[in-house]
């Protein structure tokens, strides 16, 4: 009986120590690309002509807006170097009244996008677990770092923008990081390959002139009241696949 009662605590502590994994919720395969897009906002490659459109379309933060004030979609592709991003954003104002690329990014109109490099989840607000990358309209890109200071990451992704009208076509080029990586220090980017798993979102903070962003739009699903949670819990991110 004493025997049996031990083996029943030691399966039960094992299993209370087990760590949860990231649900595969979103679940996107992302087709790899032979020939790297040229960022300059047209979209003509081939990769973009074949790859699917994704919808913008989850109200995080704000109150409802119409088709005419914003409407957003976007495209994935890949190679060894890059997660590539096409962003297609139709906003009737674009706003950028702080020049300071540190101070309250996230009031003006940008591209937010969200990478967990090994798809782990869990918590990153100051932490390298998962970046939180916010693309401004004059293309520096920001995240807060684990001293919980905002620091430009603009060797991280390369960015073209072009607008027609009300249309905004961003070209993204991506480099992934592990967690581990050190600010000021020594870096290499992880190579991507087929069958790798990376979480992922991406978002628009929407401002027509106010003082703070009017609407955040996500691309993912976020469950309960508090959407935003994407600066936080890597938790909510979507799963991208990568595949040959």
């Amino acid at each position: 009986m004493k025997y049996a009662m031990l083996i029943l605590a030691m399966a039960c502590a094992v299993s209370c120590g087990k760590s949860t994994d990231k649900e595969n919720h979103q679940l996107l395969v992302v087709k790899k690309t032979s020939t790297p897009p040229t960022l300059d906002g047209l979209a003509t490659e081939t990769c973009w002509n074949m790859a699917a459109w994704h919808p913008l379309d989850q109200n995080w933060l704000g109150d409802a807006y119409t088709f005419d004030d914003f409407n957003g979609r976007y495209k994935l592709s890949w190679d060894e170097d890059y997660l590539y991003v096409l962003v297609e954003i139709t906003d009737d104002i674009l706003y950028d009244a702080r020049k300071d690329p540190l101070k309250l990014w996230w009031d003006d109109d940008c591209v937010e996008v969200f990478i967990d490099e090994d798809n782990s989840g869990g918590l990153h607000q100051f932490s390298h677990n998962a970046f939180a990358y916010h693309i401004a309209l004059d293309g520096n890109v920001v995240d807060l770092a684990p001293d919980r200071e905002p620091r430009l990451y603009n060797d991280h992704i390369r960015s073209a923008r072009r607008v027609e009208g009300n249309l905004s076509t961003w070209e993204l080029a991506i480099r992934l990081f592990k967690d581990d990586y050190q600010d000021g220090g020594i870096n290499i980017p992880v190579p991507l390959k087929k069958g790798k798993k990376i979480g992922f979102a991406l978002a628009y903070c929407d401002n027509d002139g106010s003082t703070e962003r009017e609407n955040f739009v996500g691309s993912v699903f976020v469950p309960g009241e508090d959407k935003n949670q994407g600066w936080i819990n890597a938790d909510i991110f979507g799963t991208l696949v990568l595949e040959e």
